[in-house]
């Protein structure tokens, strides 16, 4: 039987220690359709998130991801990641 302590005092909710992999992982899920659909207001997001947590080559993919959108479109790509970067 498997047996643990977890010290609930200091654990951290996933979602607080997200790597900068799976933050890009989701950009590229979103970028590439693999949903189904395309949705680059949700790419641009999380590949903002995955750079903004060190993943270097997320700044070109959110470059990338950025020239086919409107600015209306960027501006709320980047009101997402900042409500996501405060509710985490």
């Amino acid at each position: 039987m498997f047996q643990a302590n977890i010290d609930l005092d200091t654990a951290i909710p996933v979602e607080a220690t997200a790597i900068p992999d799976v933050l890009f992982e989701r950009g590229l899920y979103w970028a590439s359709g693999r949903s189904g659909v395309v949705n680059l207001v949700a790419a641009h997001k999380w590949f903002n998130l995955a750079a903004l947590k060190g993943r270097a080559d997320a700044i070109s993919m959110r470059q990338e991801v950025a020239a086919m959108m409107s600015d209306a479109e960027i501006a709320t790509a980047q009101r997402e990641a900042r409500a996501w970067m405060t509710a985490h």
